[in-house]
């Protein structure tokens, strides 16, 4: 798909409708998306997930083990969340 510029008009619009509190928003000619649409959804790739601070309780050489490999680039908690969520994942995938 190719990506054309707005014009002064179309960006004008736009400001105005950004500018309206979402109940002024008409959107009756809108088709409600049918569930089936959803069936095969996922998210994409770069969605990243809401952070909750959370006390959690490591053994001590997992802790190590993660603070000593993690990859250039990430932090060992950052490690740790990857991991836990691959295996949920999985999990998921094998009880479907």
């Amino acid at each position: 798909m190719s990506r054309k510029d707005l014009n002064r008009d179309q960006r004008d619009q736009l400001a105005k409708l950004a500018d309206l509190p979402d109940d002024q928003i008409d959107i009756l000619d809108i088709p409600e998306a049918p569930a089936e649409n959803w069936a095969h959804a996922r998210r994409g790739d770069l969605y990243r997930p809401l952070k909750l601070p959370v006390t959690i309780r490591l053994d001590a050489d997992v802790l190590a083990w993660f603070r000593e490999h993690v990859e250039e680039g990430g932090g060992y908690q950052t490690e740790i969340n990857r991991v836990l969520r691959r295996y949920v994942a999985e999990q998921l995938r094998h009880r479907s």
